[in-house]
């Protein structure tokens, strides 16, 4: 597992905004996914997916890594801002904006 934290860890450092779902952007696999998915394209910001389902070690590894038992999760900059419900209520008071704004280009 040592190795799939560690890239993880690289996904998360070398792109702004990193999603794990279920499924892809175009077929989200859970409502959750779908949902998150939907914030960030209203948002406007372009964001790295990656599907949990397609590589089983990782889905285990991520919840190890935030120390969060679900997915999705999003991580700006670097770190770990939520899932689905806490994304949804950032968004709605405009947090989740003003952080992606400022995040690292």
């Amino acid at each position: 597992m040592a190795d799939v934290i560690e890239d993880i860890r690289r996904e998360v450092g070398e792109n702004k905004v990193v999603l794990y779902m279920k499924g892809t952007p175009s077929f989200p696999m859970c409502g959750f996914s779908a949902a998150t998915v939907k914030v960030l394209r209203e948002i406007g910001v372009p964001f790295k997916a990656i599907d949990v389902l397609a590589e089983p070690e990782k889905r285990e590894a991520i919840k190890v890594y935030s120390n969060w038992p679900t997915v999705p999760q999003l991580y700006v900059n670097g770190e770990f801002v939520g899932g689905c419900d806490i994304m949804r209520e950032m968004y709605q008071s405009g947090e989740l904006q003003k952080l992606i704004a400022g995040a690292r280009r």
